[in-house]
């Protein structure tokens, strides 16, 4: 399949769905973003802003608000955060496209997705990250060895659908990986999450820079990360990337010390801006939940 013949709808028009745009409309495929208000009105008036080298460019991308149910597309990206997930399945309930690729995180399995879209299902998850200041987007991107985006069949089964993904995201040159267990490598990267995210916030107040840089802090995520992994193992889900097993190994020191230095990055300093703080927050706290609900049904409780 022509990647030029390839119809995308990308449902979430935030970081993650703007820079999958951008790749895309390069590679010739026929784009399309679902928006709503402000950001809608943005896209219209500004198209696609994104900082090049410290130059601002804009890219014309067709946006949509309303989406017909017979309006079908070849895939339809959901970009949206973990605790919009469900609303945004329910928004693409009656739409006839048959593929619904899930940008997001997991932490509970495929079973409440599956009931409301069904085998059009296909789990994903981005490989990388940024921010939208004043509308205009700011890219993160990382080595493959650390970010590719991962997707792959509830059933780990290669099939054609996932073969023309495959095909899509060499054209774009994004990085990929074709996952046989998602529902493990989701439920990992969702504890990851959890543990190195939930200090963004405390007594619902956003962390401050004194407190960040403290080896307490460090020692924290250390701690709820092992914890974390330990008990997703207990209960059978095999940790991916096979890496992070090595996370439950390695002295606490050594971890404090890698959290510290990441703690001082420009990368975290980013995220304790009041929109990101807070938005990462809402999808930690279902991440959380969820995960909790997810262990309890093996009587599994998180150790910390």
């Amino acid at each position: 399949m022509s990647t030029k013949q390839d119809r995308i709808l990308i449902f979430g028009a935030g970081v993650i769905g703007s820079m999958y745009a951008i790749k895309l409309i390069e590679a010739g495929c026929e784009v399309t973003l679902f928006a709503r208000s402000y950001r809608y009105k943005s896209l219209r008036e500004n198209g696609l802003q994104y900082m090049d080298n410290g130059t601002v460019r804009s890219l014309k991308v067709n946006v949509i608000d309303t989406l017909e149910d017979d309006d079908v597309y070849d895939y339809i990206f959901v970009t949206v955060r973990y605790d919009r997930s469900d609303s945004a399945l329910l928004a693409l309930k009656d739409n006839q496209s048959k593929n619904i690729v899930t940008m997001t995180s997991n932490s509970r399995g495929f079973s409440s997705w599956l009931n409301i879209v069904g085998d059009r299902l296909l789990p994903a998850f981005p490989g990388f990250g940024g921010q939208i200041k004043d509308g205009v987007l700011h890219a993160r991107f990382l080595p493959k060895i650390i970010a590719a985006t991962a997707f792959g069949e509830i059933n780990g089964v290669m099939t054609e659908r996932i073969e023309n993904l495959a095909k899509i995201f060499k054209t774009a040159k994004l990085p990929y990986v074709i996952k046989k267990d998602m529902e493990a490598y989701l439920i990992t990267h969702s504890v990851s999450d959890i543990a190195m995210l939930s200090f963004l916030q405390t007594e619902n107040k956003i962390i401050d820079k004194k407190t960040v840089e403290a080896r307490n802090t460090a020692r924290k995520i250390t701690v709820s990360l092992k914890a974390h992994l330990k008990a997703i193992q207990k209960a059978g889900v095999v940790i991916d990337p096979p890496m992070l097993k090595i996370v439950l190994h390695l002295p606490n020191f050594i971890l404090d010390f890698f959290f510290m230095t990441w703690l001082r990055t420009k990368m975290v300093r980013d995220m304790m801006l009041p929109d990101y703080a807070n938005n990462a927050n809402n999808e930690i706290v279902q991440l959380s939940n969820d995960l909790v609900k997810f262990l309890s049904q093996n009587d599994i409780k998180i150790k910390t």
